[in-house]
C-alpha cells in the first residue's frame, strides 16, 4: 500500500518558541503511524490567530502551491480546526484537511482491536463530528415526503445531525452496559486479596514492554515501538520481592491535548487508574520533551480525579542515557527509580519501591490458631494474600498481606 502524502502545518503564538518546534515533531510521528507519508512541513507564529483560516493568507498560499506542486492529498494542521477555519484552507488547498484531534481519532480507530475499543473510538469520533455538521450540505435539495408530508420538509444537514445523536445515545448505552460489566470483573478483581497497580504514562515510552519485563516475560502483551501501539487496558498478575503479588494493569498512553472526547469515550477504560492502590508513572528518559509529556499526564490524572492515588514514578530507556544525563537526573528526581524494560535494569528496585508503597496500605500482620480450627482456612485465603504458615505444636502461625477492613473482618470471624 503507498502511503498517502501529507503536509504538516505547525501553528503557534510567538510566544510558543521551542514548544511549537516539540509538536510539529510529534505531529509527525502521528502521522507516520497512521500511515502517511510527510513531504513538507510548515510553520507559522503569530500575535494572534487568524478567525477565519487560523494561520495568514500568504503562509496558507504558500501550503495551497506545495499541495498542487507535490500532489499532497492531506493537510495536517497542529491545532484544533474550528468548523470554519476548515472550509476556508480547503477552499484554497483543494485538499483534504484535518486537525491534531482528527488525526489522533483516525490512529485510533485503526488500533482498536475488541468490541469495547472500536465502540469507545466511534463515539469519540461522532462526538467531533457532530458540531462540525455545516452548511457544506446546504447544496443537498430537501426531502419531499408522500402524502401528509408535503412541505418544507427536513434539510439534509438536520437529517445527518439526528441521524449522528441517536446513534451517539446508542454508543453511549452499550457503553454503560460494558461499563456495568466491567464494574463487576472489577468487584470480582478486588475481592481477591490482591493490591491493584496501574501502569500510566506517555504513549510510546515503553509500558507494555516494561509489563512484559515486571512478569518475567509470561504477561505476553502485545508492544512495538509505535504511538498507541495498544488501547484496551490488560492485566497480569506481578510478583512482588517478599513474596505477595499484585495485579499491574496497562492502560492507553497519554498525549498532548489528548482529544477531550477521547477522555470521555474512554472514561470506563480509565477508571481503572482512579481505583488502583497505586500508580507506576512511567516517562521516557531519553525524550527531549521529557518535562512537556509528563505535565501532560499530570494534567490528564487531575482531569480522572486521580490525583491523589499513591505513586511511585519510573524513568524507562536507562540504558540509552549518557552517564552526565543519567547522574544530572538522578540529581533532580531522587525519589525516582531508573529503569530499562529492554534489559531489566532497575527492575528489582522497582518491584522492592512498589512493593513499599503498597505496604501503607497492605499491612503485614500474623494470625494464630489452633490445629483444631482448620475451617477458617478458607476464609482466611479469601481476605488476605498468605505468604507463610508456620507449624507448631500448638497450632498454626499465617504471616498475611491484607487491608485494614478486611484484617478487622477476618478478626470478627475468628472463634475467641
Amino acid at each position: 500500500m503507498v502511503p498517502e502524502k501529507v503536509v504538516l502545518v505547525g501553528v503557534g503564538l510567538k510566544s510558543a518558541g521551542r514548544l511549537m518546534t516539540e509538536s510539529l515533531a510529534e505531529l509527525r510521528r502521528l502521522a507516520e503511524t497512521a500511515g502517511g507519508h510527510v513531504v513538507g512541513e510548515f510553520s507559522q507564529s503569530l500575535a494572534r490567530f487568524h478567525p477565519g483560516s487560523l494561520i495568514g493568507s500568504g503562509k496558507l498560499e504558500e501550503i495551497a502551491h506545495a499541495v498542487t506542486r507535490q500532489k499532497v492529498r492531506t493537510v495536517i494542521f497542529d491545532m484544533e480546526l474550528a468548523p470554519g477555519q476548515q472550509k476556508t484552507i480547503e477552499g484554497s488547498c483543494k485538499a483534504k484537511i484535518i486537525d491534531r484531534t482528527r488525526l489522533i481519532l483516525d490512529i485510533f480507530a485503526q488500533r482498536a482491536r475488541t468490541s469495547e475499543g472500536r465502540l469507545q473510538v466511534e463515539l469519540a469520533q461522532l462526538s467531533y463530528m457532530l458540531p462540525r455538521l455545516t452548511g457544506a450540505w446546504r447544496a443537498f435539495s430537501q426531502q419531499v415526503g408522500g402524502i401528509g408530508t408535503r412541505g418544507p420538509g427536513e434539510r439534509q444537514l438536520e437529517y445527518e445531525r439526528r441521524h449522528i445523536q441517536y446513534r451517539i445515545l446508542h454508543l453511549k448505552k452499550e457503553l454503560e452496559r460494558v461499563r456495568r460489566g466491567r464494574e463487576v470483573r472489577r468487584r470480582l478483581r478486588v475481592s481477591i486479596p490482591m493490591p491493584q497497580v496501574a501502569l500510566v504514562g506517555y504513549t510510546n515510552v515503553g509500558k507494555s514492554t516494561l509489563l512484559n519485563t515486571l512478569t518475567k516475560g509470561q504477561a505476553k502483551v502485545y508492544a512495538d515501538d509505535k504511538l498507541f501501539a495498544t488501547l484496551d487496558p490488560t492485566s497480569r498478575r506481578v510478583r512482588l520481592p517478599e513474596g505477595s503479588s499484585a495485579v499491574v494493569t496497562d492502560t492507553v498512553g497519554f498525549i498532548q491535548r489528548l482529544p477531550t472526547t477521547l477522555i470521555a469515550a474512554f472514561r470506563a477504560t480509565l477508571e481503572e487508574v482512579q481505583q488502583a492502590d497505586c500508580l507506576l508513572i512511567v516517562s521516557d528518559a531519553t525524550a527531549p520533551a521529557r518535562g512537556k509529556q509528563e505535565a501532560s499526564v499530570r494534567e490528564i490524572l487531575e482531569e480522572l480525579r486521580a490525583s491523589l492515588v499513591p505513586r511511585l514514578r519510573l524513568f524507562n530507556k536507562a540504558d540509552m542515557l549518557e552517564p552526565r544525563a543519567r547522574k544530572e537526573l538522578e540529581r533532580l528526581e531522587p525519589d525516582a527509580v531508573l529503569v530499562s524494560a529492554q534489559t531489566g535494569e532497575g527492575v528489582p528496585t522497582a518491584l522492592e519501591r512498589l512493593q513499599e508503597v503498597l505496604s501503607k496500605r497492605w499491612v503485614l500482620r500474623e494470625l494464630e490458631l489452633p490445629h483444631a480450627d482448620s475451617a477458617m482456612e478458607s476464609t482466611i485465603r479469601r481476605c488476605a494474600q498468605v505468604l507463610s504458615v508456620t507449624h507448631s505444636g500448638q497450632g498454626r502461625t499465617y504471616r498475611l498481606r491484607l487491608t485494614p477492613e478486611n484484617w478487622d473482618r477476618l478478626h470478627h470471624k475468628i472463634p475467641q
